[in-house]
């Protein structure tokens, strides 16, 4: 008996284990304590001001179904924007994303300078490049297009130089060894391998952009936002409900048919 019990587990972690995730829950929550003592937010405070966020939220209905007549210029608006963004964002990745590959560009200096580029670009949020852009180029969709793009193409070529990093190599040696040149290499060794991908990703990005644009107006840079945050600070929130229940029903059909297309793809 006594030489069976030896073999039956103590518990079903370790005592190592045990004693890892203790520790961790420690300083996990004594951060958290720290953070809600240093800022004055705990999370009790929102059910004490849960009354007034009630009281908030029936000042948006019924909605002003009047206003719809000044909401669909903005509206179409905002979609051209992430439209044009998305396309000259697309057309600028393609050779961003060869670029940032490292079995396709062999020149070390060059792929590091890219890959150290782009992550810049990628740690600016997209509201700081709009202020940004505001300030050079005024207020009005033109400095939002300009954020969009480069926002956008910080998440392109991410996702597009990863995906020609797994591609199979054999079709492009194949090509070099037969002396094709390097645009013969790209056009019928990697395109037709990363093309549905590349597509996809693009509509994906295409859905950020449509989302990024209405944050953006906020700030100034066009769209349907600089509608949305006038209307909040005139406080008229029956015309802000029409705003955001629209905004709403074209983000869903759009998610939705974008998809769908990117199903059909991958």
């Amino acid at each position: 008996m006594n030489k069976h019990s030896s073999y039956v587990p103590k518990g079903l972690y370790p005592f190592k284990t045990i004693l890892i995730i203790s520790l961790s829950l420690i300083v996990v929550i004594s951060f958290y304590l720290i953070s809600s003592i240093r800022t004055e937010s705990f999370i009790w405070h929102f059910f004490v001001k849960f009354p007034n966020v009630i009281g908030l939220i029936g000042d948006f209905f019924p909605p002003d179904w009047s206003y719809l007549e000044q909401v669909w210029p903005k509206l179409f608006e905002t979609i051209h924007m992430a439209i044009i963004a998305t396309t000259i964002a697309v057309i600028i990745s393609i050779p961003f994303s060869l670029l940032t590959a490292n079995n396709v560009t062999t020149t070390t200096w060059i792929y590091q300078f890219m890959r150290f580029l782009l992550n810049i670009t990628r740690t600016i949020p997209d509201i700081i490049l709009a202020v940004v852009f505001v300030g050079l180029f005024g207020i009005g969709a033109f400095s939002g297009i300009i954020a969009l793009i480069i926002f956008a193409i910080g998440i392109l070529v991410k996702l597009m130089s990863e995906v020609i990093e797994t591609i199979d190599m054999n079709p492009t040696e194949a090509i070099r060894a037969s002396g094709g040149n390097g645009l013969q290499t790209i056009s019928f060794a990697i395109v037709p391998q990363v093309l549905p991908q590349f597509i996809s990703f693009s509509l994906y990005v295409f859905e950020i952009n449509i989302r990024a644009s209405l944050v953006l107006g906020l700030v100034g840079a066009g769209g349907i936002g600089q509608l949305l945050n006038k209307e909040i600070n005139f406080m008229n929130y029956p015309a802000v409900s029409t705003i955001i229940i629209i905004v709403f029903a074209v983000v869903v059909v759009i998610d939705y048919i974008s998809g769908k297309l990117r199903e059909g793809l991958v």
